[in-house]
């Protein structure tokens, strides 16, 4: 197996010549990175591929990762894992892209954990798996901490890179950390200025773990249209919606925005050449008032 991505806080992934696509404006943005606690070099933007099915879904992939996105989100419980694979064959490019998918809930256990992985590999089409997921812990079932040993020798063995979870509490992660000595390299949750999750994100940088955001735009909600974060674009010459996603990265956290619009796309990946004031940062997190959805760690279960 290929050796994991490695770079530091200043590296990029190399870029492919764009092609001609007037919602891009003959531009690439170049995504920077950062470096995980094993080393593998994670985008600080990726690209959530929830509902990209079919070969229109595939096709919108390909065309995220010809304006530069480097990170690819999916899940077993996405069923686009195979789009996701042929949209990676297409690229031509497979080195320079992470490929991330999770194991569901329905799969929880050493050995379920296990076929489950093999299943994704021939689903994707590919031979490792970059980024792999607990999708959610699923505390009454009580398995996760299996299902993160069997990853972890997933990883022993090269079939998968990095090791991580979902919508992991701190006390969750303490007990997974603890029963194998293993920190996970991310932490996928529920993150937006609706809910900032500023006690976990700290928890999170004192052992390492990368934050990364699902619904960065709070998705079904009236964020963008939110005065502060209108105010904050205008001075910035910017759209409220890369207002939101640099807030993201400027917190150390990783947004997966997803769309299929080629222009939303670019529009989206585009936040790394304005910066927000820590005022400006701060109006936005003050619009703190809880998740959005009924995902609760400590009760949510997910098959």
């Amino acid at each position: 197996p290929r050796p994991p991505h490695r770079g530091g806080p200043e590296t990029s992934f190399r870029v492919i010549p764009q092609r001609a696509d007037p919602a891009y404006g003959g531009g690439m943005v170049s995504i920077p990175t950062v470096s995980l606690n094993d080393g593998t070099a994670f985008p600080q933007l990726g690209l959530g591929t929830y509902n990209l099915r079919g070969e229109d879904g595939t096709q919108s992939i390909v065309t995220a990762i010809e304006g530069g996105y480097r990170l690819l989100d999916s899940a077993v419980n996405y069923e686009n894992e195979r789009e996701v694979g042929e949209a990676v064959r297409r690229s031509g490019i497979r080195d320079d892209l992470i490929v991330t998918t999770k194991v569901p809930g329905r799969d929880h256990g050493y050995d379920e954990t296990r076929r489950s992985a093999e299943g994704s590999l021939e689903r994707l089409g590919l031979e490792r798996i970059d980024l792999y997921l607990i999708h959610w812990p699923n505390p009454s079932v009580d398995k996760y901490v299996d299902t993160y040993r069997a990853m972890v020798d997933l990883q022993k063995e090269g079939r998968v890179g990095s090791v991580g979870v979902s919508n992991f509490t701190e006390p969750m992660l303490a007990r997974i950390i603890e029963a194998t000595g293993v920190v996970p390299a991310v932490n996928q949750v529920e993150l937006h200025p609706y809910f900032p999750q500023a006690h976990l994100r700290a928890f999170h940088a004192s052992q390492g773990i990368r934050t990364e955001s699902w619904s960065p735009l709070a998705r079904r909600s009236e964020l963008l249209s939110e005065q502060v974060v209108i105010d904050i674009a205008a001075a910035h010459d910017v759209t409220p919606t890369q207002v939101v996603l640099r807030w993201h990265v400027q917190l150390g956290s990783t947004p997966i925005p997803k769309s299929a619009d080629p222009a939303r796309q670019a529009e989206n990946a585009d936040v790394f050449e304005f910066s927000l004031t820590d005022d400006e940062i701060a109006a936005i997190s003050a619009l703190e008032r809880g998740r959005l959805w009924d995902g609760d760690p400590d009760t949510h279960e997910e098959m």
